[in-house]
């Protein structure tokens, strides 16, 4: 375990942060008059129009006032509802419209943002003022009703029978108040080295204020969904929460980690080696030891260190970014295709002042590559969220198996997060730390290579992923209909809900394709295609799902062609007819696009299958296309024409059943893995995974009968061949 020389400023800090829980008052918070935002905006137009050096002289002249018109003030108020955050381009369109200068609508802004941020904390002040007055009334009531003879397990009176119930029941309630803030003190005397009381556990542990959140798990996130793909009693779930003697030990691994974090993010050489071809950083593993000897102990036998560095800048406000990653819905939602379930077991702190600044959180989740061929990494960890600076935070997840022994673990998570940034016009720099030591022999030949490079679940991959989710909910947010979207979509709200039905899609699919503990998979042999696993569930009562039995099929194959080429293939609807046995030989169209980033192979598409046979219906897909440099996905699912008519006019999109299918698109790891060769268009060969959910049986109760397993396999092994033939090197 971590026995860290903790530094003064960190006791004192996390001391500090308790303190302003109880002592937060109006003069800790700046006041900014109602009139010092109109004030601002004068300053700012004068200093841009300025003053030549012959009227710079002598004696002081008046300041002279721009006051800006009614209606300027009311389109600049508009477009900051929108978009408060204007880029330079943003600001000069605006100029030439309201006959300002760039400057001063710079300015605006600036002092806009400025008295919003004033505003609310000034209402956030007041808020808890209103709560510490109400405390303190109801501590006086509570002191009064003490003053008689208490009893050693309640400190009431000796004869409850001369009190109400609802006395009584104040007087349980402020002797477990007394005893949580007797704990809070004791950890808190610790770091700033004052001795540490015992405190007695009168009362049951505290429980977490609010319920054990659930991630992608149970196919998707969808609750009640159970079935045989998902077992209760798999190791996540088996796993507790801490006790209260654990929480104290909990606490210190915590802020070791944090420190041990900061430094991995910011230093270099020697730590770090550069390699001078490509630019990615090595971990020096005996300057790592030297330089932190106080680690949470020596490498299991047979375990394997993976260690990265990733840096990039993303399209998130740095504040929005903290709380995404602490969220754990949120979390688990944006990387989905890396974490296949999550929960958070118990919340020891929430942080202080309404942010994350704090807070503490145990954890467990389950780490992904989308292929039944690699076994899932599971962890039980500790996540702290910590303010370093002004516009820079830093979340760590350090691993908790010490305090729960098992010889299951096969993967623990040294000190490893994200430092977050800052900058201008609403993004924020993102430096990722992937550290953990793990037992890689179950991994599949296929991709040993892919994962032992570091690869499969590195820095690179979550930095590549957040980004490309960040230009994802960027265009979701998107107040107008871009140009490049087309089709029948007329309106934001079914935009909307269109992008929220896709994102649901790929979360169920990501959450079924791998070998998750909590799947059964089943080898079928004499396929004609490379092992294909399947798997039945069954699903009741859930209305994202259609009734009945489901049964899925993956596997996961090489292909001597770059991700790049397989990932536009399998996505231009023009080729669809080509492998995708489902269509029938029919006309693919694309009714619906919304693009999702800079990459013209982000977006989510709606298309039509015009059959060749005139007697039957049309048929309807969503797919949704994404692809990074670390991975790519081309997803889809059939979808009804009138519940996509709903959804097209802003409708719910919860209620409309899918059962996605589609594939996901790994580099093979056999060419040179350094910088960006990885996700480029002419590098190596590439791995595939196929995966289908179908429909066997619409009665939940019935049996699965070896024809459809067959019809299913037959399906799986026809499109992998069809796939094979098309990207063959002969018909490049």
């Amino acid at each position: 375990m971590f026995q860290p020389n903790m530094n003064m400023e960190g006791h004192n800090q996390l001391h500090h942060m308790l303190d302003m829980t109880q002592n937060t008052s109006e003069s800790d918070i700046a006041r900014i008059r109602d009139d010092d935002f109109d004030s601002a905006t004068k300053s700012g137009s004068d200093n841009h129009e300025g003053a030549s050096g012959d009227d710079q002289d002598q004696r002081p002249k008046k300041k002279r006032y721009h006051r800006h018109t009614q209606h300027q003030i009311q389109e600049m108020e508009s477009f900051f509802k929108e978009c408060p955050h204007p880029d330079d381009k943003q600001r000069k369109e605006l100029s030439r419209e309201l006959g300002l200068e760039p400057l001063q609508i710079k300015f605006w802004f600036q002092n806009k943002r400025t008295q919003m941020k004033t505003q609310h904390e000034r209402h956030e002040n007041t808020h808890l003022r209103t709560d510490n007055e109400k405390l303190r009334a109801d501590n006086m009531r509570y002191r009064d009703a003490l003053s008689n003879s208490s009893c050693p397990n309640c400190g009431g009176p000796t004869a409850i029978g001369e009190m109400s119930f609802d006395e009584h029941h104040l007087r349980l309630e402020n002797a477990r108040l007394r005893e949580e803030i007797d704990r809070i003190s004791a950890i808190a005397a610790k770091y700033v080295g004052k001795p540490v009381v015992n405190y007695p556990l009168l009362s049951p542990p505290v429980p977490p204020p609010r319920p054990l959140e659930l991630g992608v798990g149970n196919f998707g996130g969808q609750p009640g969904i159970g079935g045989e793909m998902y077992g209760a009693g798999d190791l996540l779930r088996s796993i507790s929460a801490p006790t209260e003697a654990d929480k104290p030990m909990i606490i210190e691994l915590a802020v070791a980690a944090m420190e041990e974090l900061v430094k991995m993010a910011q230093m270099g050489e020697p730590l770090w080696m550069t390699n001078q071809l490509d630019g990615t950083s090595t971990l020096h593993e005996d300057e790592y030891f030297r330089t932190f000897p106080r680690g949470i102990g020596p490498r299991p036998t047979g375990f394997k260190c993976e260690a990265s560095r990733e840096t990039a800048v993303v399209i998130m406000n740095h504040i929005n970014l903290v709380e995404l990653v602490m969220d754990v819905d949120q979390w688990s939602t944006v990387f989905s295709g890396i974490v296949s379930r999550a929960m958070t077991l118990e919340v020891l702190s929430t942080g202080v002042a309404g942010n994350y600044n704090g807070a503490l959180q145990v954890m467990t989740a389950e780490f992904q590559v989308p292929s039944p061929l690699v076994p899932t990494r599971e962890s039980y960890y500790v996540r702290y969220c910590k303010q370093l600076s002004d516009g820079t935070w830093a979340v760590v997840d350090v691993s908790l198996d010490s305090l729960r022994p098992s010889p299951a673990v096969r993967c623990r998570r040294r000190p490893s997060g994200c430092l977050i940034q800052e900058m201008p016009n609403g993004y924020s720099k993102v430096t990722w730390v992937e550290h953990v030591e793990v037992d890689d022999r179950g991994v599949h030949n296929l991709y040993r290579q892919l994962v032992s490079s570091g690869h499969a679940f590195g820095a690179k991959r979550w930095v590549a992923t957040l980004d490309r989710q960040c230009e994802r909910l960027a265009s979701a947010m998107a107040t107008n209909i871009p140009s490049g979207d087309v089709g029948v979509i007329t309106n934001q709200e079914g935009r909307k809900s269109m992008l929220k039905l896709a994102e649901r899609m790929v979360i169920s699919f990501c959450a079924g394709v791998s070998a998750s503990t909590a799947h059964t998979w089943t080898t079928l042999s004499g396929t004609g295609a490379d092992d294909v696993r399947v798997m039945t569930r069954k699903s009741i009562d859930d209305p994202g799902r259609p009734p009945g039995i489901v049964l899925s099929a993956a596997t996961s194959f090489w292909l001597p062609v770059s991700p790049k080429r397989v990932f536009d293939f399998l996505r231009d609807e023009n080729y669809r007819n080509e492998w995708d046995i489902l269509s029938n030989g029919g006309v693919v169209q694309e009714m619906a696009h919304i693009a999702n980033g800079r990459d013209t192979g982000n977006c989510v598409s709606l298309l039509r299958v015009n059959s060749a046979n005139s007697s039957q219906s049309n048929m309807l897909i969503l797919q949704e296309s994404c692809n990074d440099p670390t991975a790519s996905f081309v997803i889809y699912a059939p979808v009804d024409i009138v519940a996509m008519n709903l959804v097209l006019n802003g409708g719910d999109p919860d209620y409309v059943a899918l059962l996605p299918s589609g594939f996901a698109i790994l580099p093979d790891g056999t060419s040179d893995l350094g910088g960006g060769a990885i996700g480029e268009a002419d590098s190596g060969g590439s791995l595939l995974t196929v995966a289908f959910q179908i429909l066997v049986d619409s009665v939940p109760t019935a049996k699965l009968s070896l024809g459809s397993v067959a019809t299913v396999n037959n399906l799986i092994a026809c499109t992998v061949e069809r796939i094979k033939a098309s990207l063959s090197p002969e018909n490049a």
